[in-house]
């Protein structure tokens, strides 16, 4: 397994097991270790589609990582 498949791998894995525990309730959509969970896994994941050079997953884990960023900013606002 090369590194870039190791990072990505990582990655996908957090926002796996991020959505896993919000569909069995054991942590809130709304929650800081969701967004925490979400946005270091999709810049992993972003970084490895990097390595590899392909558009499609940068953009899509790049703004994957920008909502929950967003989302986390609004947590703390709340609060």
């Amino acid at each position: 397994m090369s590194y870039n498949d190791i990072i990505g791998t990582i990655g996908v894995g957090l926002i796996l097991i991020a959505y896993f525990l919000n569909i069995f309730s054991l942590i809130k959509k709304d929650g800081k270790l969701y967004f925490v969970m979400n946005i270091v896994g999709a810049s992993l994941a972003c970084y490895a589609s990097l390595l590899i050079n392909y558009m499609p997953f940068i953009i899509l884990e790049a703004t994957w990582a920008i909502v929950s960023l967003f989302g986390i900013i609004n947590l703390y606002r709340k609060n």
